[in-house]
């Protein structure tokens, strides 16, 4: 069949509609799909935050703010996991801020952890069990736990810092006057401080606080030193 003029004109404006419309199509399904492949960078830096910073808790540092300075420790995390853990817990629901230092034997120890500023006890959670067979030693510059004297898993909140070997005080045998107290850590910066504190003139309040620092000496916080 033979088109005639104006046959032909009609018929290629028809097909160049027809053209259009599906290049535009394709055009937009094709914006639709790079958009989801390809989020902008707006949408980008909300999605991905950075990472924190990394602690160590096979051996991390912690930082003891007194009222008399500051004092640094290196926690045991390997071979006393479960007293770090529970001491970590304690500084870390901030238990420990606004306590007092509350027994001092001058060079030889210091003692905190379990009064408030106003020289009231303070509930502890529960006993841990007793690390003290790790192997570390009650030297000098160590931090230990505290217990009551005739039961083995007795400790708590409370804690000390050896400012001379104490041997009387490391595990020998398994009979709670010899399973000793358990070592966690180490003093690495501000032993000068704690030898400041443990020289504190002393007063008898009583009970507990039988070698107690006349004028009080505040533990402020106890925290995590990030690395």
């Amino acid at each position: 069949m033979i088109l005639s003029y104006r046959d032909r004109v009609l018929a290629g404006v028809l097909l160049g509609v027809v053209v259009f419309a599906l290049a535009g199509c394709g055009e937009k399904a094709g914006d639709s799909t790079g958009k989801a492949a390809l989020p902008n960078a707006e949408s980008t830096s909300e999605t991905f935050q950075a990472a924190p910073p990394k602690i160590n808790l096979e051996s991390p540092l912690v930082r003891i703010e007194t009222s008399l300075g500051a004092i640094v420790v290196r926690l045991d995390g390997v071979r006393a996991s479960g007293t770090v853990r529970n001491f970590l817990d304690y500084a870390n629901d901030r238990y420990y801020d606004n306590t007092l230092i509350h027994y001092v034997d001058a060079g030889k120890m210091i003692l905190a952890g379990g009064y408030a500023a106003n020289y009231e006890p303070k509930a502890p959670r529960g006993p841990i069990r007793n690390e003290a067979h790790n192997g570390l030693k009650n030297k000098r510059a160590t931090l230990a736990m505290t217990r009551i004297p005739g039961q083995i898993d007795s400790a708590t909140s409370q804690f000390f810092i050896n400012l001379a070997d104490a041997p009387q005080r490391d595990h020998v045998g398994d009979s709670p006057d010899q399973y000793g107290y358990c070592v966690f850590g180490e003093v690495t910066e501000g032993l000068d401080v704690a030898e400041n504190i443990s020289q504190s003139p002393t007063t008898d309040r009583g009970g507990d606080l039988t070698r107690t620092p006349t004028t009080p000496v505040m533990i402020r916080s106890i925290r995590l030193v990030r690395e």
